[in-house]
């Protein structure tokens, strides 16, 4: 925004001293992001810029490190790329098999914590709700509790969930249920407040005149108050299935070996054999965060239309 004409040099030493401060703030949060992106396409085994990244010289980039995302564990990844090797690379890519497990597990913890977050949400947005401030603060409490405690807590309890009643049953630890679950207990907070942020300008007496109108509980919830929830509902789920799909500690606590995700798997990757190849993956994980902020705010966006509030 440009500076009036009546502004004193004071005011304008402090608008550009603003503008510096702030542009200073934004390199030092998105250059660590920013600088995976051309590292990935080392053509080295490097996690520098060579002299000839420095000098674009194409020699020294590559597309090899997101080839050995499909290569790593197959069982002939010099085979001509037919069927076959396609085959092979579903079925035993390292890389892959942790993409499906983190796809399935974020698949279906996201439609858990969007179901259980929005009808939490609902309950507490009655202004009947009895200890409204407690009950949330409980169901939010995954947000601030630091995530090694709920881990290691997590993992006690599924270790043997029928310990608390006293017998003996089968464990969720090395299960995807486990892990799914665990999943779930993390994403609900963030639908609950998106959820709660949307009821906030809702109008209780649409409600109402459904009732009058004859309207069932179930087809008012359908036909007045989904529509107007549902850009809420909608960003809850994305953050919900971001935190599923980013999660790496709960995973080190209760997964097996047979449910590996990609935060696991790099995270194997540093400890065991340092390879550019999780720069390939940081850099997919980046477009898909800012695709997926894109759609949150494009839905900001529309919930602030629907509620007649003028979106900035």
């Amino acid at each position: 925004m440009a500076l009036p004409i009546y502004a004193s040099p004071l005011e304008r030493i402090w608008h550009y001293s603003y503008l510096v401060i702030c542009t200073a703030i934004f390199v030092f949060l998105i250059a660590p992001i920013l600088v995976v992106i051309p590292l990935s396409f080392n053509a080295e085994p490097y996690f520098t810029f060579t002299e000839a990244m420095l000098t674009f010289d194409p020699v020294g980039y590559s597309l090899r490190w997101y080839d050995a995302l499909l290569t790593l564990g197959m069982l002939a990844p010099e085979a001509a790329r037919d069927n076959a090797w396609w085959s092979d690379m579903w079925a035993n890519s390292t890389w892959v098999r942790a993409a499906k497990n983190s796809i399935i597990i974020g698949f279906w913890s996201t439609i858990l914590a969007t179901v259980l977050g929005t009808l939490a949400a609902l309950g507490l947005s009655r202004p009947e709700m009895p200890y409204r401030r407690v009950v949330m603060a409980i169901l939010i409490s995954p947000m601030i509790v630091p995530i090694i405690i709920i881990a290691t807590g997590l993992f006690f309890f599924y270790s043997n969930p029928c310990s608390i009643m006293g017998f003996e049953c089968g464990r969720l630890t090395s299960t995807y249920l486990g892990v799914i679950l665990a999943h779930t207990t993390l994403g609900i907070p963030f639908v609950i407040i998106t959820v709660t942020a949307t009821l906030s300008g809702f109008d209780q007496s649409l409600i109402r005149a459904s009732a009058s109108l004859g309207a069932s509980p179930s087809r008012t919830f359908f036909k007045v108050i989904m529509p107007l929830i549902l850009p809420g509902v909608v960003s809850g789920a994305l953050f919900a299935f971001v935190t599923s799909f980013d999660e790496v500690v709960a995973v080190l606590f209760i997964a097996g070996p047979d449910q590996q995700t990609i935060p696991r798997q790099m995270w194997n990757g540093i400890r065991e054999a340092i390879s550019p190849a999780i720069l390939a993956v940081a850099t997919i994980l980046v477009i898909i965060s800012i695709a997926l902020l894109a759609t949150v705010e494009l839905l900001r966006r529309r919930s602030e239309r629907l509620r007649g509030v003028t979106p900035h």
